[in-house]
C-alpha cells in the first residue's frame, strides 16, 4: 500500500518477508511480526519474496476510549510517534496471537449483543502482549505542562499529513493556528515547545512540511502548483521559494524564482 493515513488505529500480524517503511526508518521483517501504526505514523509495506499471510485489526480512537477512560491509548505507546512500532515473535507468543485474531474475527461475526465489548477487551489483551516484548524503552511518561502541551501539539501536526489529494490542505499551518486549536496562547505554545524540545514550533512545522514536499515530489506526478495548493502555499512561487530555502533544489525543472526567500511558513491561505 501506499503511504496513509486515516482516522483509524491498525494491528497487524504478519507473517512473511518484506519491508516497512516509515518516514525515518526501514524495518527489515524477515520472521513473524506484529506491526502497530496510527493516524500519525505514516507507514508503507513493501513485499519480499515467497508466501505471505497473516491478520490485521482497525479501530477507531473512540472505540478503545471509554468515557470513564479517555486516555487509553497513551498507555499503548508502540501506537505513538517517537516508540518503535514492530514487535517480533517467538513460536509460542504466534500461536497465541494468531488464536486471539481469530478469535476477534469470530466474535465480529457473530451476533452475540456484548461483542464489541468483548472485541475491546480482545484488543487490550492483544496490545498487553505485545507491551510485554517491549515495556521498558517505550513506557516513559512525562506529566510535565509543558510536555503535554509540546506532545498534543506533535499530534495534531502529524495528523494533518499525508497529503492525498490535490484538493486537500492544511487545516493548520503557524504556531498561531495550533495554539488555537490547543486553546492555548502562542507564546505559552512556543515556550513549552521549545523547553520540551530545544526546536521552535516554526522548526518543527517547517521539518515536517519539507518531509511531506519530498515525498509528494518524489511519489506523484503533482505539478509544483498541486502541491504548493496541497501544502496550503498561497502561490506556487511562495512554495518555491520555501522549498529553495530549506532544501536548495526544486521539481520545477530548476525553474526557481528570485523573489526574496520566505523566512518563515507565513504565507498559507488564511495565514496568520
Amino acid at each position: 500500500m501506499p503511504f496513509t493515513s486515516r482516522d483509524f488505529y491498525k494491528i497487524a500480524l504478519v507473517i512473511g518477508h518484506g519491508k516497512m517503511i516509515y518516514s525515518d526508518k526501514v524495518v527489515i521483517i524477515d520472521r513473524p511480526v506484529l506491526v502497530f501504526s496510527s493516524p500519525t505514523i505514516t507507514t508503507a509495506w513493501e513485499s519480499g519474496e515467497g508466501h505471505q499471510e497473516g491478520y490485521f485489526c482497525l479501530f477507531t480512537q473512540a472505540f478503545i476510549e471509554s468515557p470513564e477512560n479517555q486516555n487509553d491509548l497513551q498507555l499503548y505507546p508502540l501506537l505513538n510517534i517517537g516508540s518503535s512500532h514492530v514487535v517480533f515473535l517467538n513460536e509460542g507468543q504466534l500461536t497465541f496471537v494468531s488464536a486471539l485474531m481469530k478469535k476477534m474475527i469470530v466474535e465480529m461475526n457473530a451476533d452475540y449483543p456484548g461483542k464489541y465489548d468483548l472485541l475491546r477487551n480482545y484488543l487490550h489483551i492483544l496490545m498487553h502482549e505485545a507491551l510485554k516484548k517491549s515495556p521498558v524503552n517505550n513506557l516513559v511518561l512525562n506529566n510535565s505542562a509543558s510536555a503535554r502541551i509540546t506532545a498534543s501539539f506533535l499530534d495534531l501536526l502529524e495528523r494533518q499529513f499525508p497529503i492525498d489529494s490535490p484538493g486537500q490542505s492544511l487545516k493548520f499551518t503557524t504556531a498561531h493556528h495550533y495554539a488555537q486549536a490547543l486553546a492555548v496562547h502562542t507564546n505559552h505554545l512556543n515556550k513549552a515547545v521549545k523547553e520540551t524540545t530545544g526546536q521552535t514550533t516554526t522548526s518543527h512545522i517547517t521539518e515536517r512540511v519539507m518531509k511531506e514536499a519530498n515525498a509528494l515530489l518524489k511519489h506523484t506526478d503533482w505539478s509544483v502548483a498541486q502541491i504548493a495548493g496541497g501544502l496550503s502555499f498561497e502561490e506556487p512561487a511562495y512554495f518555491t521559494n520555501f522549498y529553495k530555502k530549506h532544501n536548495g533544489t526544486s521539481k520545477a525543472g530548476g525553474n526557481l524564482y528570485d523573489s526574496d526567500l520566505i523566512a518563515e511558513f507565513v504565507h498559507p491561505v488564511g495565514g496568520a
